[in-house]
Parts: C-alpha cells; sequence; structure tokens
C-alpha cells in the first residue's frame, strides 16, 4: 500500500492558514510563537537589544474604535 499527502493550492490561502491556526489549541498556538521566535533570534541575535522600537510605517497599522461622546459629530 502506498500512502501519499495531497496538497494544493488551496491549503496556502491566508484563509485556509488562518482556519489551520484557529483549530490550534492554546498550548500549541505559543509553541509556534516560541518557535518562530527563536528562530528570528537566531538569525538575528540583536533583535533582543531594541529596547525602543519604533514601528515603520506602513507595515501595521493599529486602529482603535472609539465611541463618539454625546455632542460631537462624527465625520465620514
Amino acid at each position: 500500500m502506498r500512502l501519499e499527502v495531497r496538497h494544493d493550492r488551496e491549503a496556502e490561502s491566508m484563509e485556509a492558514k488562518a482556519q489551520w491556526f484557529q483549530s490550534l489549541s492554546v498550548e500549541e498556538r505559543m509553541e509556534i510563537f516560541c518557535e518562530f521566535t527563536e528562530m528570528a533570534l537566531t538569525l538575528n541575535p540583536r533583535l533582543k537589544d531594541g529596547a525602543h522600537v519604533e514601528p515603520i510605517p506602513g507595515r501595521i497599522q493599529v486602529l482603535r474604535l472609539e465611541q463618539p461622546t454625546a455632542g460631537s459629530e462624527s465625520t465620514p
């Protein structure tokens, strides 16, 4: 008997990756996070020295939802 592993482009979509990641337990997610962190530090040990790191514009955007206060108008 011959066993095969099948893999297609659908498995590489962001949705498929997100679904796979969400299927992991918290412990499994933390293990993967630690492995990625260890890999990054192995490749660039100076990463741990970045105590006051500034964000790179355009790389990550943090949004915050604020509730409008009474009497203020929301702008489109």
